[in-house]
Formats: C-alpha cells, structure tokens, sequence
C-alpha cells in the first residue's frame, strides 16, 4: 500500500516538474475535485446500483482524478490531508457510535 505522504509528494513532484504551480489555487484544484467527483457520479448514471454495471477501469481512473486533486488541493493550503482523514473520523466515531442505529 502507498503511503498518503508518499502520494502527496508524487502529486507536488509531477505539478512542479510542469510548472504549474500558478494554477494551482484553491479555488481552481476545488473545482477541479467537483468536476472530476461530477465524472466519477456519471459513470452510474442510469445504471443500477451494483458495480458490474461500471466500467472498473474508468471507475479506478476517476477514483484516481479525485483523489490527485485532494491532494494537491492539500498540498496547495499546506493540510496533512492524512492527519485531517484521522481526525474526521475520530470526530464521526463520537458523532456515531458503532453499535446505534443512525439512519431511519
């Protein structure tokens, strides 16, 4: 498994061996995660609910697209998106407890 650091780094890697770094604002790389999670919501459109009716590999491309996105968007505001993950879910596990009902 890929560390989140190490993909962080690989991200940061690939936009300044571009020169990128100037599109990369805030609010570009978060419309940019919207747009990519807009790709990764159409790929079940009209479809049912199970996965064998998605294209995996185009499941696993738009996945990725999100995902690279986040990362350079916590590159960008300087966020340790892996401690920020951890904290979240530490806050939900308060929020909901394992063992109770929390959808009606």
């Amino acid at each position: 498994m890929v560390e989140i650091e190490e993909l962080q780094s690989m991200v940061k890697r690939f936009r300044d061996e571009r020169n990128w770094d100037r599109y990369h604002t805030p609010k570009d790389l978060s419309l940019s995660v919207s747009i990519e999670a807009s790709e990764l919501v159409e790929l079940f459109q009209w479809k049912d609910d199970s996965l064998s009716s998605v294209n995996i590999e185009r499941l696993r491309e738009e996945m990725a697209d999100v995902m690279i996105y986040l990362l350079a968007l916590s590159n960008t505001a300087d966020i340790d998106l892996g401690k920020a993950v951890k904290d979240k879910l530490e806050k939900n596990e308060e929020k909901y407890p394992a063992g109770e009902e929390h959808f009606e």
